[in-house]
């Protein structure tokens, strides 16, 4: 994994978590009021989406640059609080209903959240992180019997 890659991600997701709450904090409102109803709640629900992916993606990031200044171990990634979480889609036609600047922020946050997952992906498919074998149900419980006591 490359330290650049990471950082430039990292950059990327600050700048654009930045870019995000400056607008769903000031400028949303006055584009909110020229809407609908139903399409102000779906506003209010992809301004949530947006959120929601940009801290999945910069909490991986995180993790990546933790692993690659050995605070984290390379095994502990395949534990999956430190994968990139799922985040829901957005509707592209729900989307297009938005003004320019919220439709542009969400589809750079799904973009950037794509190219994160693809990363991912790669380092699964390269090694990189060992996808973890699930324990059965019963050496699960046994597991928490031995815990408690």
């Amino acid at each position: 994994m490359s330290r650049k890659l990471i950082d430039s991600l990292y950059v990327e997701a600050m700048v654009m978590a930045d870019e995000a709450r400056g607008y769903f904090d000031a400028q949303a409102d006055m584009d909110r009021e020229a809407l609908d109803i139903m399409v102000r709640v779906s506003f209010s629900c992809e301004s949530l989406k947006v959120t929601t992916r940009l801290m999945h993606i910069i909490a991986w990031l995180l993790t990546q640059r933790a692993v690659l200044n050995g605070e984290l171990h390379s095994t502990e990634l395949s534990d999956p609080r430190h994968q990139l979480g799922d985040t829901a889609r957005s509707d592209p036609g729900v989307v297009a209903r938005f003004p320019f600047a919220a439709r542009s922020l969400i589809e750079a946050s799904q973009d950037l959240y794509d190219r994160v997952a693809r990363l991912q992906g790669s380092m699964i498919a390269n090694g990189e992180i060992m996808p973890m074998i699930p324990s059965s149900p019963a050496r699960q419980l046994l597991d928490r019997l031995e815990r408690s006591f």
